[in-house]
């Protein structure tokens, strides 16, 4: 009786967690769906409590209840710019898990169990990579870690002699082996020389392959436990990783293999002219911008990475709506790689109650660029860099961008003249249509939000 309410459970958990993930997808319904697969999570873990033998429940609760804790704690004290540092941080805990499961289950791993012993050394590597992998991330989020060149034979070298350590414990069958820590051991450095070398402008993308990874390791675990509410989660943030990770590097017009396996490159030296002299940056008053925002008929705003960092998002907003009230149109166009993780602009936004149909992708938006009066780029860089279109020498070059130089008038709202994550210079602010307005981003939508309404 115990096993069929586990089991009957376990298929509403996971039914939940399904239905859950699909009204994520909109952020009308985002709110709901994260609520309906926490109910999925809550059944599911009520439903392994019931296990029966279940020993060490005491010490099951505490950790339960420090999980709980952290989770409230991080969950309400993080910011938006360290959302993407906390993702890689809680994807990096699941790899960990997921290692120190296969590690302890070693102990217990019948004689000439190959099967089981492949479930279990796919957990261990992968959750050992998963784990280093996600906070190196981590770091070059931080601004902590720089890029650092790995010889990519030595990696895969390294790569190799775990999956084949692994496969020599498997096949000598000595129990116990001491050789399963150097497994442990080698997929940590691994997981450290597989994201160093990677620049920090795919990160988004690394981030979603890690938490695909961490969605692998998950489902092997729920092999080894026989528990299919595990298996399923696991392949369900594992696919869901895979195909962001893909679609993303469709968005860049890279393989996946290209993002992972070379980097962006730093650019040094000034944007010349053709003439050899060196370009200036033309500037604009906050006055003067707020006289262009308020004749035009048309505004699209571009966020980037500066946004979040400025925490801007509600002054934007509070600039579109003082603007339609003087009858301007405002949308936003959304890079699928802007900030510094995926649907990372559309969170933000969608905190400030910015309406979701103003949030135009990148495809459809640059079909309005030409038709536009003003673009206002708001800390974003790489993304609206024309030299992806323009210049075949230079890294991003093919990567599909936000055609932000098409419009008639181009504000660009930065702290600085700085290059962006990808650390190449833009000609966008060079541009004849381009004016800079310098300044926290914050501080000046709130100064045009107050020009804006005397005008």
């Amino acid at each position: 009786m115990i096993e069929s309410i586990i089991s009957l459970s376990y298929l509403v958990a996971v039914v939940l967690f399904i239905v859950g993930m699909k009204m994520m997808s909109h952020p009308d319904s985002a709110r709901q769906g994260n609520g309906i697969a926490l109910l999925g999570m809550i059944v599911a873990i009520v439903a392994s409590m019931l296990t029966p033998g279940l020993n060490n429940i005491v010490l099951i609760l505490v950790a339960m209840g420090l999980g709980t804790v952290g989770g409230l704690y991080f969950s309400n004290t993080v910011q938006m710019t360290a959302m993407p540092e906390l993702v890689s941080f809680f994807n990096g805990m699941g790899g960990a898990a997921a290692a120190l499961i296969g590690l302890v289950e070693y102990e217990y791993l019948p004689a000439g169990e190959i099967g089981q012993g492949v479930v279990l050394m796919v957990s261990l590597i992968l959750g050992s990579v998963s784990f280093t992998g996600s906070m190196i991330a981590m770091g070059k989020l931080q601004g902590k870690i720089g890029d650092i060149r790995i010889n990519k034979i030595f990696a895969f070298f390294v790569f190799g002699l775990a999956v084949g350590l692994a496969a020599y414990i498997l096949y000598d069958g000595t129990p116990n082996s001491p050789l399963i820590y150097a497994v442990l051991v080698i997929s940590l450095v691994y997981g450290l020389l597989f994201v160093y070398p990677i620049g920090g402008a795919d990160m988004p993308v690394v981030i979603s392959l890690l938490n695909a990874l961490t969605g692998v390791t998950a489902a092997t675990t729920g092999l080894l436990y026989d528990n299919m509410v595990m298996f399923m989660g696991g392949v369900l943030v594992g696919s869901a990783g895979l195909i962001l990770t893909l679609l993303m590097a469709k968005a860049m017009n890279r393989s996946v293999a290209n993002i992972l396996f070379t980097s962006f490159g730093s650019a040094s030296g000034k944007v010349a002219a053709g003439s050899g002299e060196e370009q200036v940056a033309k500037e604009i008053t906050q006055y003067d911008a707020s006289i262009l925002l308020n004749y035009a008929q048309r505004v699209v705003v571009v966020p980037g990475y500066g946004l979040a960092v400025a925490q801007a998002q509600h002054a934007v907003h509070d600039l579109e709506k003082v603007l339609e009230e003087k009858g301007v149109e405002v949308l936003y166009g959304i890079h699928p790689v802007a900030g510094r993780m995926p649907g990372h602009m559309n969170v933000l936004l969608a905190e400030s109650d910015v309406p979701y149909d103003k949030l135009i992708d990148m495809d459809d938006i640059n079909e309005k660029f030409p038709n536009t009066d003003v673009v206002m780029v708001i800390g974003a860089n790489d993304v609206v860099n024309p030299a992806a279109n323009d210049d075949p020498s230079s890294p991003i070059y093919g990567m599909p961008i936000l055609e932000v130089n098409k419009a008639t008038n181009v504000i660009v709202i930065k702290r600085s003249m700085g290059s962006g994550y990808a650390g190449i210079e833009n000609p966008l602010f060079f541009d004849a249509k381009t004016r800079m307005l310098f300044g926290d981003a914050k501080k000046v939508l709130n100064g045009l939000v107050a020009e804006v309404k005397n005008m």
